[in-house]
């Protein structure tokens, strides 16, 4: 699906009278509403780090990025519409976004110490071969939340500090990793 269609998503949860599971639990549909509202902030305010940009415009064989997401991942709200924004960059660039917990289940094939952590990218070459695989957070953002879980800090807590996190990050760890994936796989060509 593109991104207006998985905008959409959400706003198609939150207007059912009778959402599906797991959006049939409060808790799922308030982690809707405030990624609805986070996406759409980073939507309107985002800005791309311009080394980045010049990289994603100088890509000169075609790509396509699968972005794997779900509406109640609150991480996956602050890094998908950055993902997105980076392929308007280039024509060459394509992306979709599939759902984790729906047909085909790729994260099956990209699973994170064993877990189905999103979100996830999977940059392809024009044969469907692997370019680089990112996520599900940025590196400082992982350390925080491991650093947070190993000192057994209730799961509220976490999520805060990972909100307050993106919040003043603004993008920029998720933009220098992907710069630096870009310029590794650069380099790997000469």
């Amino acid at each position: 699906m593109n991104y207006s269609t998985y905008k959409q998503l959400f706003d198609n949860i939150l207007d059912s009278p009778n959402p599906t599971a797991p959006y049939d639990d409060e808790t799922y549909l308030n982690y809707v509403r405030l990624n609805r509202s986070r996406m759409k902030r980073w939507d309107a305010q985002m800005v791309l780090d311009k080394k980045l940009v010049t990289q994603l415009t100088q890509i000169s064989q075609p790509q396509h990025w699968i972005i794997i997401s779900e509406p109640w991942c609150g991480d996956a709200a602050h890094i998908v519409p950055f993902l997105v924004k980076m392929t308007e960059q280039n024509e060459l660039l394509t992306y979709e976004i599939q759902l984790r917990d729906t047909a085909p289940f790729l994260i099956d094939q990209y699973l994170t110490n064993g877990a189905k952590a999103i979100p996830k990218l999977i940059v392809r070459d024009s044969a469907g071969d692997d370019i680089f695989v990112w996520g599900p957070r940025a590196v400082a953002a992982q350390k925080l939340a491991n650093d947070l879980k190993s000192s057994n800090a209730p799961k509220a807590d976490i999520l805060d500090a990972l909100q307050r996190w993106y919040n003043q990050d603004k993008g920029e760890s998720l933009c220098l990793e992907l710069s630096t994936f870009l310029k590794e796989k650069e380099l790997s060509k000469l």
